[in-house]
């Protein structure tokens, strides 16, 4: 450090001696006025950039978030991660869904669950409640990390006070604690998305890193292919801008995809014993063919007029607000919500977990109108915390779920009795209800009704879950006629009991056990799940 760098200061001490000069070097050596903030910050205790305590913080909120979704909110949560990483670990039972016949998917996503499992089965304490509990626990980490992610952004491109209404934004989101602890594709890519816009290059970043977000944009889209939408105004708005542009994608881009998409066909390669491009499978039976539609398809403007505006929930007139109000900066922001809103209602199939990885760019704006409210801002905090948690406590605790409590009783039947090889079950339920051995974690044999949709272009298609509600009991006397051997158990909504009746007295089924689900108006689902055992006077069938 050179004393002559002040100034005026400086020609006042050029004439001083240097055994002098030393020790003035010395002095402002030890002040703290010469220390930056970062270095004294550092040295208090930090971890991933931010203070130690906020990072235990969030960290201990989202693994209470987790104990606190008990629910269930859409097959994909199990079936395309749990069950898929069961079957890789515990290949001598298990269950793959037809999207893994017909290499829909790929395994980069659930070998992050099968390497926990594998883990677990090593150390011997692969029980079942670990089973379910660890791969949940480990995306509520990462879940916390990205949410520290936003709020570091934020502090950036702004100040602290903006970022901690955003992050204030983020916490009480009622749909982001309903999902950011599930094993969703959807919930990575909202993960994936947050970190990579920490390392993209905005007016004000300090941590811009394109081969860093780019990476990461390029895992996304390896986990889920869609993951790209919302990223495309963002990759073209930073090539716009780029000086560069050959070197950016010949140095940067170009490379990371050819890493990522390499590593996604190799680890394909190796669970499918031939070489797939998944990501291109997907595109096509999504987007271009369009047979989503066969789970469901809504109307164009679904998006704009129920699902963003469910999804925001009471978010919805401060992001308004924020609108009006974000610089011109956070334009690009706006353009990304709207261009996946537009680029998702295309498709027919719709579902409210397709949009999330937009949510937190919405955060953004949520933040900028509680940090511009003053007479109302105690009010409308107020407001905004209740009707969140009240939200998301409900659809946490209460909302659908029967499904996953019943999946106890079944541990219980695979556990308890010494006789369990002679029992079986069949859940009469809408196809995918429950998870299957990803939460027994015994080979207890199992049924559902199956819903593959139909890729040869038949017009009277119809799948087996179809059949049998046109028709349960007719059915049922059918699929076990001549002395065909019935399942020990069933499961059912309870909607289904007063149809299926007649069958379920004729062969001495009892109800053994109820769980609370929640009622819809649909005709195959009820307010209760129920457990019926087989009985023959007074003992367990074949037992």
């Amino acid at each position: 450090m050179e004393r002559d760098d002040g100034g005026g200061g400086g020609l006042f001490f050029r004439g001083l001696q240097n055994r002098c000069h030393e020790k003035t070097k010395l002095r402002t050596r030890k002040s703290t006025l010469y220390l930056s903030p970062q270095k004294s910050t550092g040295r208090c205790g930090d971890l991933l950039g931010e203070n130690i305590y906020l990072v235990l913080f969030i960290i201990a909120l989202r693994i209470c978030n987790c104990f606190l979704v008990q629910t269930s909110f859409v097959p994909d949560e199990y079936w395309q991660s749990l069950e898929v990483a069961h079957h890789m670990v515990f290949n001598n039972y298990g269950y793959l869904t037809w999207e893994w016949t017909e290499r829909l998917r790929g395994y980069t996503y659930p070998l992050i669950f099968a390497s926990i499992y594998k883990i677990l089965h090593l150390l011997g304490k692969d029980s079942v409640h670990l089973l379910i509990w660890i791969p949940r626990l480990a995306q509520a980490f990462l879940s916390a990390i990205a949410d520290l992610r936003l709020y570091s952004l934020m502090k950036q491109l702004e100040n602290q006070q903006v970022a901690r209404w955003v992050f204030f934004c983020q916490l009480c989101s009622w749909f982001t604690w309903y999902c950011c602890t599930r094993t969703l594709t959807n919930t990575m890519e909202t993960v994936l998305t947050i970190i990579a816009l920490f390392y993209y290059p905005l007016e004000g970043s300090k941590s811009m890193n394109s081969v860093k977000y780019s990476s990461l944009v390029a895992l996304a889209f390896i986990i889920r292919p869609t993951a790209i939408i919302p990223w495309i105004p963002l990759l073209f708005r930073h090539f716009w801008q780029e000086q560069r542009k050959l070197d950016l994608i010949l140095h940067q881009f170009l490379p990371v995809g050819f890493v990522t998409l390499s590593l996604s066909l190799i680890i394909d390669r190796i669970f499918f014993g031939q070489w797939t491009l998944v990501q291109y499978n997907f595109l096509k039976f999504n987007v271009l063919q369009d047979l989503g539609s066969f789970y469901g398809s809504h109307p164009w403007h679904w998006y704009f007029s129920q699902g963003f505006p469910a999804v925001l929930g009471t978010h919805l007139p401060f992001f308004i607000h924020g609108c009006f109000l974000a610089p011109k900066r956070y334009r690009i922001f706006l353009v990304t919500v709207l261009w996946t809103l537009l680029v998702y209602s295309m498709l027919s199939h719709k579902e409210f977990r397709f949009i999330y990885p937009v949510l937190p760019f919405c955060m953004v704006f949520c933040g900028y109108s509680l940090n511009n409210l003053k007479t109302w801002k105690k009010p409308a905090l107020s407001f905004l915390f209740l009707s969140n948690m009240l939200l998301a406590l409900y659809t946490g605790l209460v909302h659908q779920r029967g499904t996953l409590d019943v999946m106890t009783n079944i541990q219980e039947l695979s556990y308890n009795n010494t006789n369990v090889s002679s029992a079986s079950v069949l859940m009469m339920m809408p196809c995918h209800s429950t998870p299957y051995y990803s939460h027994v974690h015994y080979p207890l044999p199992m049924r559902f009704l199956q819903c593959p949709p139909d890729l040869t272009g038949k017009t009277d298609y119809l799948v087996e879950a179809d059949m049998f509600y046109l028709n349960p009991l007719k059915w049922l006397y059918m699929e076990f006629q001549n002395d065909s051997p019935l399942p020990t158990h069933l499961i059912i909504f309870s909607v289904l009991e007063e149809e299926i009746s007649p069958f379920l007295i004729s062969n001495n089924y009892e109800r053994t056990a109820v769980f609370f689900h929640t009622h819809f108006p649909e005709s195959r689902t009820g307010s209760h799940v129920y457990v019926y055992e087989r009985k023959l006077k007074g003992k367990l069938n074949q037992r």
